[in-house]
C-alpha cells in the first residue's frame, strides 16, 4: 500500500458556520470547535438536552386496542382507507427536540489593543485527529486544543500564546433559542483562575440545565468582567467544562470541586495527563479497524474540503471511512447517535434531532459489530433496554397485546409511540423491535456471549406476535393487519394496509430467533412463523412491497423497507434463496431516489452489497460523493448541497465499505461480494465476523486477494468468494490464511 492512510482531516481556515466546526465527543458531551484565533467558539452539547413541553400527558401511546378488531375487519373486507380513522384524533406531535447548551466564547482583542500580538496574515491550520479525538487550531504563536474525555466526562480546552489576552464567557445566544429561556450567569475568581456558570431554565418547566467551566490560568491576571472574565498576559489557559440537565438547582460548588480535583490530581501537566487517560479508551476503540485504498499520497495530504470538491477517489473514501468511525464512536455512550449524531448548533434541529428507528438510527449503527465498535452497540443497548417498559405500553394500548412494540421516533427519554399522523401512521408499525434488537444479536454472535437482557427482550417481541397475529386469509395464512411499510404507501391504497414485506420478514425473524433462544417455547413460536405467507413477486418481477394481492407498488421512494429481508436480515440472499434474491434485485433496480435523501442512497448500497451488485454499490456511492452531502467537518447532510445537518451518511458510509468487502453470518463468510471498479486495491484490517473471528483482507489490482482469519472459536463455515463456495474449518487460536481471486 502507498503509505499510511490519513486518520484525521484539516482545513486552512476557521469554521465560519457551525456545520463546518470540527467535532469531538465522548457519547455524553459533544463539542463543535470553530478554531478562530480571534473569536473562538466551542458549542457545547449533551445527549440529555431535549426541550420539555408543558403537556407531557399527551406523550402517551393512543388507547386504540378496543377499536383494533373493527379496523382489521374493514381492511380484510377491502376498505383500503380504513386505517385513516384509526386514531384518537390528536394532531401530529414531534418528539421533544434536541438542542445545544451554549457556546464557550474566547475573544481576543484586536492587534494593538494589548501586548497579545498576533498576525492575522500568518499561516493558519485547524485539524482533528481521529485517533485521539483532539481538535487543534494554530496560527503564529497561538494554539488551541480541544477534546472530550471518555475517561473523565469533561470537555477540555487548552489555549497557549505569548502574552495571551482574552475575554472568556458562556453564551447561550444560539439560533432558535427560545425567548423565554431564563438565564443566570455566575463568575467567581478561584485560586486556579475563575469559575464560570450558566443556568438556563426552560420556559414553563421546572427543568433546567447548568454549564460549569473552570478556567486554570498560567501567568498574567484574571478580572471579573460580567458575564465572564478577562484574562490578561497569560501564557496558557486550561478550560474544563461540563453541562448537567436537572430539576431545582445544581450544586455548582460540588461541581467546581470535582473539576478542581481533576486538575489537582494531574499537576504539573494536567492537559497531557487528561488526554492520556482519554486515549486509553478512545484510541483503543478507534484503532481496531483501518481501511487503506492505496490512495495517492498527494491526495491524502489535501484538506477535507479539497477532497470533497474532487468528488470522489480512494483518498476521499479512506478519509470518510475514518471520519465515519470516529464520529460514530464519539456520538455513542449514554445513547447511540441521534439524527445529528451528538451535535447541533441550532435549537431548531431538523426532525427534532430524534432517534428515528425505521431507517436512520439503524443505518448509522450498521457497522458497529463488523467494524469492531462494541461501544456503539452498548449505547444502542442502553436505549433499547431503558425503554422496554414504554414498549410494553405501546403493545398494550394500541394493540391490546402482551410483549413489546418499539416507536419510530424517540427523544431518548420516552419510548412511547405518539408521533403519528394520517400520512405517517407510525403507530401501526410493528417491525421496529425486531430491527432494534438485530444489532444486539449481531454483537452477541460476534463475541460468542449471549446477553440475557437481549434474550429476554426477544421473548417479549415473540409474545407480541403471538397475541397480534390472529387473523388469517382464505388460504389459512396469518395476516399482518394493520401493516405499514415505512414511510411508503401502495399506489392504490392508503398507508395502513396488509402484509407489508417488512412486517412479514420482521415477524418471521423475531419468532424464529426467539425460538432459538427459548427452547421451552420454540415449537409454538416456530409454528407461528411457518403460518406467515411467503413474499410476493409482482408483475414486474420485483419483490412486492406488500404481499397482499392487488396492492400496487410505489417505486419512487427513499425508503427500502420491503428489502429488510435482504439487509439487515439474511432471509433473502443469492445463495439460499436465489429466486427471491433476483426479485429483490429487480425491486432495487426499479426503486427511485424520491427526494435524494442521503440515507436512501446508502440503504440502496447496503442492499446492493448483499445482492453481490458491485455496480449498484458504486452508483449509490457516486450519488452521495458527487451530491455535495458532506460539510468541511466531514459530518454529512440529509439532502444534496449540504442541506440539513444530518449524520446518516457520515455514520453509515463505513458500513457500506465493509459490506462490499466482507459479509458474515454465524455460518458463512463472504469475501469481496461487491467490489466496485473504483477500488482496485486495498486492505481492510481488524474487521470482526459473526462466527467469532477477526479478519484482515488484502486485494490487489491484478485480481488477487488474501484474507487472514484469527478465530476465537472452533467452527466449520461456508466460504463464499468470487470463485464459488467451499467449506472452511477454523480452529480457535490458529490463524488461517486464504488466497482467492478478487474478481
Amino acid at each position: 500500500m502507498s503509505g499510511t492512510p490519513v486518520h484525521g482531516t484539516w482545513e486552512p481556515e476557521p469554521a465560519a458556520r457551525w456545520e463546518d466546526a470540527f467535532l469531538s465527543g465522548n457519547g455524553h458531551h459533544g463539542a463543535l470547535v470553530f478554531g478562530d484565533p480571534d473569536a473562538d467558539r466551542v458549542i457545547v452539547t449533551h445527549h440529555t438536552l431535549v426541550r420539555p413541553d408543558r403537556d407531557d400527558g399527551r406523550r402517551r401511546p393512543p388507547a386504540l386496542a378496543a377499536a383494533l378488531p373493527a379496523l382489521q375487519d374493514r381492511l380484510l373486507a377491502g376498505d383500503t382507507a380504513a386505517a385513516e380513522d384509526f386514531t384518537d384524533g390528536r394532531p401530529l406531535q414531534w418528539v421533544r427536540p434536541f438542542h445545544p447548551a451554549f457556546q464557550l466564547r474566547l475573544n481576543r482583542p484586536p492587534e494593538g489593543d494589548t501586548h497579545d500580538t498576533h498576525d492575522a496574515r500568518a499561516p493558519y491550520r485547524r485539524a482533528v485527529d481521529f485517533t485521539t479525538g483532539e481538535t487543534t487550531a494554530t496560527r503564529a504563536g497561538w494554539t488551541s486544543r480541544v477534546f472530550v474525555s471518555r475517561a473523565d466526562d469533561v470537555i477540555v480546552q487548552h489555549v497557549t500564546a505569548t502574552h495571551l489576552t482574552l475575554d472568556l464567557s458562556l453564551d447561550p445566544r444560539l439560533p432558535g433559542a427560545p425567548a423565554g429561556l431564563r438565564i443566570g450567569h455566575g463568575a467567581v475568581l478561584t485560586p486556579e483562575g475563575a469559575l464560570l456558570t450558566l443556568r438556563a431554565r426552560y420556559p414553563g418547566s421546572d427543568l433546567a440545565y447548568t454549564g460549569v467551566t473552570l478556567a486554570a490560568v498560567t501567568g498574567g491576571t484574571v478580572k471579573l468582567v460580567p458575564p465572564g472574565v478577562l484574562v490578561e498576559g497569560a501564557t496558557e489557559v486550561l478550560l474544563l467544562t461540563r453541562v448537567h440537565r436537572h430539576t431545582g438547582e445544581l450544586d455548582t460548588v460540588a461541581e467546581s470541586r470535582a473539576l478542581r480535583d481533576l486538575l489537582a490530581a494531574r499537576h504539573p501537566a494536567p492537559y497531557d495527563d487528561l488526554l492520556a487517560r482519554h486515549l486509553a479508551r478512545h484510541r483503543t476503540a478507534y484503532d481496531r479497524v483501518t481501511l487503506d485504498l492505496a490512495a495517492d499520497p498527494a491526495e491524502r495530504a489535501l484538506p477535507g474540503s479539497a477532497l470533497l470538491a474532487g468528488a470522489g477517489g480512494p483518498a476521499l473514501l479512506e478519509r470518510l471511512f475514518a471520519a465515519g468511525r470516529y464520529h460514530l464512536l464519539s456520538a455513542s455512550g449514554l445513547l447511540p447517535p441521534r439524527l445529528t449524531g451528538l451535535w447541533t448548533g441550532d435549537w431548531n434541529t431538523a426532525w427534532s434531532g430524534a432517534f428515528t428507528t425505521n431507517a436512520n438510527l439503524n443505518l448509522q449503527t450498521a457497522s458497529a459489530a463488523a467494524a469492531a465498535l462494541p461501544e456503539v452497540t452498548e449505547a444502542h443497548a442502553a436505549l433499547v433496554h431503558r425503554q422496554l417498559p414504554d414498549w410494553r405500553d405501546n403493545a398494550r394500548e394500541i394493540f391490546g397485546a402482551r410483549g413489546a412494540v418499539a416507536p419510530s421516533h424517540t427523544d431518548g427519554e420516552s419510548g412511547h409511540t405518539y408521533h403519528f399522523s394520517r400520512e405517517y401512521p407510525l403507530h401501526l408499525w410493528t417491525a421496529g423491535a425486531d430491527w432494534l434488537l438485530k444489532p444486539l444479536l449481531d454483537h452477541d454472535e460476534t463475541h460468542g456471549t449471549p446477553d440475557p437482557r437481549t434474550t429476554a427482550a426477544l421473548a417479549e417481541v415473540a409474545l407480541f406476535y403471538e397475541d397480534f397475529l390472529q387473523r388469517t386469509d382464505d388460504d389459512g395464512h396469518l395476516v399482518v393487519v394493520p401493516s405499514y411499510s415505512p414511510e411508503n404507501r401502495p399506489g392504490n391504497a392508503s398507508w395502513g394496509t396488509l402484509n407489508a414485506a417488512m412486517d412479514l420478514s420482521a415477524a418471521r425473524h423475531a419468532l424464529r430467533t426467539a425460538a432459538d433462544h427459548h427452547p421451552e417455547h420454540a415449537d409454538r413460536w416456530r409454528a407461528l412463523a411457518e403460518r406467515l405467507p411467503a413474499h410476493r413477486v409482482n408483475a414486474d418481477g420485483a419483490l412486492a412491497e406488500w404481499a397482499w394481492p392487488g396492492l400496487a407498488d410505489t417505486y419512487d421512494h427513499r425508503h427500502l423497507s420491503h428489502l429488510y429481508g435482504v439487509w439487515p436480515l439474511e432471509e433473502i440472499n443469492p445463495y439460499d434463496t436465489p429466486d427471491l434474491a433476483e426479485a429483490a434485485r429487480r425491486a432495487l433496480a426499479l426503486r427511485g431516489a424520491e427526494n435524494d435523501s442521503a440515507h436512501g442512497h446508502l440503504h440502496h448500497a447496503l442492499v446492493a452489497a448483499r445482492l453481490r451488485d458491485g455496480a449498484g454499490v458504486a452508483h449509490a456511492l457516486d450519488r452521495v460523493l458527487g451530491g455535495d452531502y458532506f460539510h468541511a467537518s466531514l459530518m454529512s447532510a440529509h439532502y444534496p448541497h449540504r442541506d440539513v445537518y444530518n449524520a446518516d451518511a457520515a455514520h453509515a458510509l463505513p458500513a457500506v465499505l465493509v459490506e462490499m468487502l466482507v459479509q458474515s453470518t454465524p455460518g458463512r463468510l463472504v469475501l469481496l461480494p461487491a467490489l466496485p471498479a473504483s477500488c482496485p486495491q486495498g486492505e481492510l484490517r481488524g474487521v470482526r465476523t459473526r462466527f467469532g473471528a477477526s479478519l484482515d483482507l488484502t486485494w490487489t489490482a491484478d485480481g488477487r486477494a488474501s484474507a487472514r482469519l484469527r478465530p476465537e472459536r472452533t467452527h466449520r463455515i461456508e466460504l463464499r468468494t468470487p470463485s464459488g463456495a467451499e467449506p472452511l474449518d477454523l480452529a480457535a487460536g490458529e490463524d488461517r490464511v486464504i488466497s482467492v481471486k478478487a474478481r
